[in-house]
């Protein structure tokens, strides 16, 4: 399970970010600490929330996994 985990993202990376209206494209630069809010989600394993600079996102779990690194320490900076 990934949730409450920190990582840091060594490549950018998609995301998507939905509007009650629109879904959009952001690409997550490189460096970027991203917390995941829940996932994987039960209805589709491949998919996670995570929040980064103050923005709820939908991120791919792969992505996350094989382009960041896991953050164990508290005190890193966000």
């Amino acid at each position: 399970m990934l949730s409450g985990k920190r990582f840091r993202l060594k490549r950018t990376t998609i995301s998507i970010e939905t509007t009650v209206e629109d879904r959009m494209v952001v690409m997550v630069p490189t460096g970027a600490v991203v917390t995941v809010l829940s996932g994987p989600r039960p209805d589709d394993m491949r998919m996670v929330d995570i929040l980064w600079d103050r923005r709820t996102l939908v991120m791919f779990a792969v992505d996350i996994l094989e382009r960041g690194e896991e953050i164990t320490d508290k005190s890193a900076k966000a």
